[in-house]
């Protein structure tokens, strides 16, 4: 699939998602990067604004198979991945698929889970399949997933270790709507039957995996690329930054400027790119030092510095060359 196909196919699923929940376009803007760069979405927010319906509907979009995994303090890793299941029968033991084995899956309050479950998940997230007993098992692909967790509620959560957040391409935050939104909310439910909206089927698996392979196409200059390097670098030189953007989040941030282009139906990457998606890419992989902390330093505002003295770069010649 092009670039100007792609970008129609994602207008189409923002299209089909505004239509049925009430949310600012940046929020799905936001994952569908995660599914453009073959990432996964961490989404973090209060109870009630959206979080399930929102990974459920964009599956339904995307025409893709759905599972949601609710993670509470008593789940096993089994619980997630599958387990072997002995067969009396046939005398022997079988695999039975765990709710990991769907294209699109929701791991809801995934904070709320263990450390060990939590990281069977790190291996899915990272290679696309699972390891039971010594077997190995490929995911469904596409595969993507969405993780929520609750950052109000605190008692008996267990904090993401920063190993695992890394692995999330993008976080990002629903949020209340505003007044308009939340009258246009009621306005809506009085108008179904159903209590929640529905959304309609708008892509089907071989279009998901073509809109995944269009950044592959979109250019990125050198100098994009050295802006990309000198903004990361710059997150581990602030003195307030404890553990600054690893190369993983380097390369993350490139595949989802990458990503950014292809939204805005466009062959190349520009510095706008970068800054819209340095937020959701870069600030979570942040981890401030304890003075910071104490004096309530916020993680956007230390990226909002460092992209401010970061030189841009002069894009010239690029629609030209487009």
């Amino acid at each position: 699939m092009d670039i100007p196909d792609a970008s129609a196919a994602c207008r189409d699923v923002l299209d089909a998602l505004s239509g049925a929940i009430v949310a600012d376009e940046s929020f799905f803007e936001d994952i569908l990067l995660g599914l453009l760069s073959r990432g996964h979405v961490l989404i973090e927010d209060v109870p009630g604004t959206g979080k399930t319906l929102t990974a459920r509907s964009f599956a339904t979009a995307l025409g893709l198979s759905f599972s949601r995994v609710q993670f509470t303090p008593d789940l096993l890793p089994s619980d997630v991945t599958g387990t072997n299941v002995y067969d009396e029968g046939a005398g022997e033991f079988e695999f039975s698929k765990g709710p990991i084995f769907a294209n699109v899956v929701l791991a809801d309050e995934i904070n709320r889970a263990p450390p060990k479950t939590q990281a069977a998940l790190l291996e899915a997230m990272e290679e696309e399949q699972v390891t039971v007993d010594g077997d190995t098992y490929p995911l469904p692909d596409p595969f993507f997933l969405i993780a929520t967790q609750n950052p109000v509620e605190q008692e008996g959560n267990f904090p993401l270790p920063e190993a695992q957040l890394d692995r999330f391409n993008v976080k990002t935050a629903m949020g209340y709507p505003d007044m308009a939104g939340e009258v246009e909310l009621l306005r809506r439910r009085a108008g179904r039957v159903e209590q929640d909206p529905s959304v309609g089927r708008v892509l089907d698996e071989e279009r998901v995996k073509g809109v995944r392979d269009a950044p592959e196409d979109v250019r990125t200059d050198d100098d994009l690329l050295e802006y990309m390097a000198a903004v990361t670098r710059a997150t581990r030189e602030d003195r307030r930054v404890e553990v600054g953007v690893s190369p993983r989040g380097t390369q993350r941030l490139f595949e989802a400027a990458r990503a950014s282009a292809v939204l805005a139906d466009r062959g190349f990457v520009t510095p706008d790119d970068v800054k819209r998606v340095a937020g959701p890419v870069l600030t979570h992989r942040l981890v401030l030092t304890p003075d910071a902390k104490v004096g309530d330093v916020a993680k956007s505002d230390v990226l909002d510095a460092v992209l401010d003295r970061v030189e841009v770069p002069t894009v010239q010649g690029s629609e030209a060359a487009t």
